[in-house]
């Protein structure tokens, strides 16, 4: 097994819990790892909460809601799914609205950064970020 290959629950090498760049560099039609897997999450979440609405209806704060609730389950990689369930018990999805959303997936993001030895995001930039892009309009 090649070195900080994790295992799975399953006994298999778990391809989506181990970073590709802890062993080998692969092509991009492989399985995505689990830096690939967070990224892209983050990058949907993040974008999904900035064009949330500011008043959402109890339907769309039901099915956020929803969707929140349902990572720590359904998520691939099982060792972040564990952490972000003790996190979502201990810090409650606030669905009242688009900045409330972005500021709290903003924390929890920066949560996990914290734990990975990553820098903090500043999350007064969510809407740059994720919405907007930069004001000098190199995105644009």
């Amino acid at each position: 097994m090649p070195p900080g290959m994790v295992m799975g629950p399953d006994g298999k090498p778990c391809k989506i819990c181990t970073g590709s760049a802890t062993f080998r560099q692969r092509p991009d039609d492989c399985p995505p790892d689990v830096e690939q897997l967070g990224r892209a999450t983050w990058t949907f979440l993040h974008t999904t909460a900035a064009y949330y609405p500011e008043r959402p209806t109890p339907v769309q704060r039901t099915n956020m809601l929803s969707l929140l609730r349902s990572l720590p389950i359904l998520y691939p990689c099982s060792w972040c799914a564990s952490h972000l369930e003790e996190n979502i018990k201990e810090h409650p999805p606030d669905v009242s609205g688009r900045l409330a959303l972005s500021r709290w997936l903003c924390e929890r993001h920066n949560d996990v950064n914290e734990r990975l030895g990553k820098p903090r995001f500043d999350c007064a930039k969510t809407d740059e970020r994720w919405k907007d892009g930069p004001v000098d309009g190199s995105c644009d």
